[in-house]
């Protein structure tokens, strides 16, 4: 393929063709969560004892350990448990959140998945989780820069406008790192653009000794090995000083913001930075790789529905970027 292509050109992509000629049955999608999940063979989620019957008859647990005796699927010990979904349609959901760029409403995964809305948003916030691993520290260049999440003051009602009315009041603050060397980027909400969390954040995020660049910020200043680009007098690049890649980065989540999902809560906005961040990190990778990282990050992670609704995405984020 030309080197011009757009995007990235080099990735072996699925076609929707592709996706249920893959995927043309559900049996067929359970062995394929199988594979991804145990490529080197069955291990039970409860104990770890690759001893494993397979093949039986009973309708949701075909799978039984012989070192614990319990029954499991794999679904079991995953964020897909509990889960009434069928494998074909919890596939067919993992390429959607991997492929579409800007993201995908929970009103369009339940018009294309033949589902509740509700359904599809927990599990649309389910594959989200799948990508909270922690990211090893950035050996850098790292560029740092933050944004504010939320709407525009003289598009509310009355009585949900604050007093100041204008600016970054009533708006979240996310900090993020973009690592120069491999593209990666973290990003969370924070609980506030002070010195102490944002460089707080950005020393949590990178080796000791990584070269850091960001904007003229002041509370970036006496960051270590530190560079500025003075965007408050029109200086956006000087030679390698610039943070182009993570504005690059937020752009994208914008266009998702206001293009697909139009509104973020407060309480699940960590859920939304994780899947830009998460989909971001993957994008170099073929989809089919993909929606394997997935699987595997669904490991080992539970998210009940009642934790879902009475979860505070912010504070959790904050603690996270404060850690």
């Amino acid at each position: 393929m030309a080197q011009k292509a757009p995007g990235k050109h080099y990735r072996k992509g699925i076609t929707w063709a592709d996706l249920f000629k893959m995927f043309p049955d559900n049996a067929t999608a359970e062995a394929w969560f199988v594979e991804q999940r145990w490529p080197d063979g069955i291990a039970c989620p409860r104990c770890g004892d690759t001893d494993v019957h397979a093949g039986s008859k009973h309708p949701t647990m075909p799978l039984r350990c012989r070192g614990c005796n319990k029954r499991f699927s794999v679904k079991v010990g995953s964020i897909m448990e509990g889960s009434n979904i069928d494998y074909r349609t919890w596939a067919i959901a993992i390429y959607a959140m991997s492929t579409n760029l800007k993201g995908v409403s929970s009103v369009k995964l339940h018009r294309d998945l033949g589902i509740t809305q509700k359904s599809a948003w927990y599990m649309a916030h389910r594959i989200r989780e799948s990508w909270t691993d922690k990211q090893a520290p950035f050996m850098g260049p790292v560029e740092v820069d933050e944004m504010f999440v939320g709407g525009l003051e003289a598009n509310k009602h009355g009585n949900k406008k604050t007093k100041a009315g204008r600016g970054t009041v009533g708006k979240v603050a996310v900090a993020g790192v973009r690592d120069r060397k491999t593209g990666k980027v973290v990003a969370a909400p924070v609980a506030s653009t002070d010195k102490k969390t944002l460089q707080g954040f950005v020393q949590g995020s990178m080796a000791e000794g990584a070269m850091v660049y960001t904007d003229d910020n002041k509370a970036y200043d006496g960051l270590l090995n530190h560079d500025t680009v003075k965007h408050s007098v029109g200086e956006y690049v000087r030679d390698n000083v610039h943070t182009n890649g993570v504005e690059s980065f937020w752009a994208m989540f914008k266009r998702g913001h206001k293009g697909t999902y139009h509104k973020m809560s407060k309480k699940h906005l960590r859920r939304y930075v994780t899947e830009f961040v998460g989909r971001h990190n993957k994008r170099p990778s073929d989809t089919v790789d993909q929606m394997g990282a997935i699987v595997k990050g669904m490991e080992g992670k539970r998210l009940h529905y009642a934790e879902l609704i009475a979860d505070n995405g912010l504070e959790s984020g904050a603690r996270k970027a404060s850690a």
